[in-house]
């Protein structure tokens, strides 16, 4: 047990200390490690990233939580939410201590700027990956023939979608209400 407590916090602290760009940035790494590890399937997760998503506080926070206490219990959330947190605490302890000796050096803005897309594009291919799995039913890319359509889910996105492009700026608890409550319907009563 104190094994699998020690691999969980070696997993979030490694996962802590090499994500850049958020809690977003994280789902790449999330992803390849419990994917890898077969701590769950691909829909466990993806149910796990929504809920950790849906649910206050820090979304890094959140999903280790939640992955620990799935593998665990209450041990396993504490020492995967502590490994997660962690790298951050110390980063920013010396970025905040030291951050006037490099605001301005050429190589820490070129670094920074050469990071931005690439943090983007993980995260998109991640999201496809995800959108592909949940909305298509594409498991894997290869395997296109087996494509299962699934119309409730591809109403929701495109309604929601639609609507945070009708109106300029909606607030995202409408956003997650109304797709909460789409998703009641169209799933749990219909």
């Amino acid at each position: 047990m104190f094994l699998k407590l020690l691999e969980l916090f070696a997993t979030f602290f490694k996962i802590g200390i090499f994500t850049f760009g958020g809690g977003y940035a994280m789902i790449p790494l999330i992803t390849e490690e419990v994917l890898n590890k077969g701590w769950m399937s691909k829909d466990q997760l993806i149910d796990f990233i929504a809920i950790a998503e849906s649910t206050p506080g820090a979304f890094a926070v959140n999903i280790s939580t939640f992955i620990g206490y799935n593998q665990q219990n209450i041990l396993g959330a504490l020492f995967a939410t502590v490994g997660v947190a962690l790298p951050s605490f110390i980063i920013i302890i010396i970025i905040a201590k030291i951050f006037h000796h490099f605001s301005e050096n050429k190589y820490v803005i070129g670094f920074l700027n050469g990071a931005k897309p690439i943090i983007v594009g993980v995260i998109f291919s991640v999201g496809l990956d995800f959108i592909l799995s949940s909305v298509f039913g594409i498991k894997e890319i290869n395997l296109i023939k087996n494509i299962i359509i699934n119309w409730k889910t591809i109403f929701i996105f495109v309604f929601v979608f639609s609507l945070t492009r009708i109106k300029e700026r909606i607030h995202p608890i409408y956003i997650v209400t109304i797709s909460g409550i789409l998703g009641y319907i169209l799933f749990g009563i219909l």
